[in-house]
């Protein structure tokens, strides 16, 4: 049976939220809708309270920006998009800190680029950060980082950004707030008797044909279209994703008591993704020979320790793909190394206590988590 809205957000320890600029731009002034911001913290606040993480991708800098820096209407140039992406930028926190504030929420900025979410070690560091935001019980905030694009601004990112988000830190679910309260059989502003589609278990061409093409109006550059992709990404990364009105006075709440919306179904288990993609590294960029207590160890599910590794062969950066062989030289598994190639050689057959002695830092007890090792005959 399906699940709704309501069973997935009992059971979630960390969200990631995404909200557009149509829902946060008050259309007569062209700044913040303060009081969409107010109902949209309260609403992040309670659910903070509930134990659910919630990490928000927010859109309106660029919106905010054309209002400030007095820019015409219609379409922009690149240099006009990103003057103003740096120009609202800056307002669009100003109304997250302002609206966070009263919750005892500090809100933290975190602009992303398409090379961070797609550089490895990049993504590694951000995870980092983000993670250390939420264990001291700050929001972060993420938006594109529009000033610095490098291509025209595409509609739809932060809806695609969300996804991946959502991927990097390990979110159970995506909420996806709309202007709409969900995915329709047909425009619902034109065709009156169209009706919502409640549950979507795989995407197919016939789903993605529903969601139309990108919007042209509006102060949004995201659409139906967007969202279904983003519900995609999250799907094959083992993630749900639900779309829902934004536009309410408490739209996270709202979801646990039933109101309309549309969810899209992961396509496997978070693990299992992990676990594909893991083994799917054809040419692991180096091999660590570990001693046969360490073997065991990993062969038992239990992380591998800088102790247990006797030699490290090849050149790899933090967070590439390596195999793990025994004494024997045959390889027993495959994972994503905490430490590069030359930090293991250094803390190689040494206590976890002694790694910040020896680096100066530590990321970590383990050169390679549990979570990013997978045996052989997992593959």
């Amino acid at each position: 049976m399906a699940a709704s809205a309501s069973e997935l957000v009992s059971g979630v320890r960390r969200a990631v939220v995404k909200i557009g600029s149509s829902l946060l731009i008050d259309a007569q002034t062209g700044g913040p809708d303060t009081a969409r911001f107010e109902a949209i913290a309260g609403a992040l606040a309670r659910w903070r309270a509930r134990g659910i993480e919630t990490v928000l991708v927010s859109s309106g800098a660029v919106a905010l920006g054309r209002k400030r820096l007095n820019l015409p209407a219609g379409k922009l140039a690149l240099d006009q998009k990103q003057a103003a992406a740096a120009a609202g930028q800056t307002a669009l926190m100003m109304a997250w800190n302002g609206a966070l504030e009263p919750h005892g929420m500090p809100a933290a900025q975190a602009l992303l680029t398409f090379d961070d979410m797609e550089s490895r070690r990049r993504w590694l560091n951000a995870r980092a950060t983000l993670d250390a935001l939420l264990t001291a019980g700050a929001l972060p905030v993420i938006n594109e980082n529009d000033t610095v694009a490098t291509a025209e601004l595409r509609y739809g990112d932060n809806d695609r950004l969300a996804a991946r988000v959502a991927q990097m830190c390990d979110a159970e679910l995506l909420v996806l707030l709309s202007d709409v309260d969900g995915l329709y059989s047909a425009d619902p502003s034109r065709v009156p008797g169209a009706k919502l589609v409640a549950h979507v278990a795989a995407i197919t061409p016939e789903i993605e044909a529903l969601g139309g093409e990108p919007g042209k109006a509006g102060t949004g550059t995201g659409g139906m279209a967007s969202k279904i992709a983003a519900a995609r990404i999250a799907a094959r990364a083992g993630i749900a994703t639900i779309i829902a009105a934004g536009a309410e006075d408490d739209p996270l709440d709202r979801l646990s008591r039933g109101a309309p919306h549309t969810v899209f179904a992961p396509e496997t288990s978070r693990s299992n993704a992990r676990r594909s993609w893991i083994s799917g590294a054809i040419a692991p960029r180096g091999k660590l020979h570990l001693d046969d207590g360490a073997a065991r160890a990993v062969r038992s599910g239990k992380s591998l320790l800088p102790a247990g590794i006797a030699r490290v062969d090849g050149e790899f950066s933090r967070g590439e793909t390596v195999a793990l062989a025994g004494v024997d030289g045959a390889v027993l598994a495959k994972g994503i190394s905490a430490y590069g190639a030359e930090e293991l050689r250094r803390i190689a057959g040494l206590r976890s206590a002694d790694i910040e002695a020896v680096l100066g830092y530590r990321r970590g007890v383990a050169a390679i988590h549990v979570n990013d090792l997978v045996l052989e005959d997992q593959g």
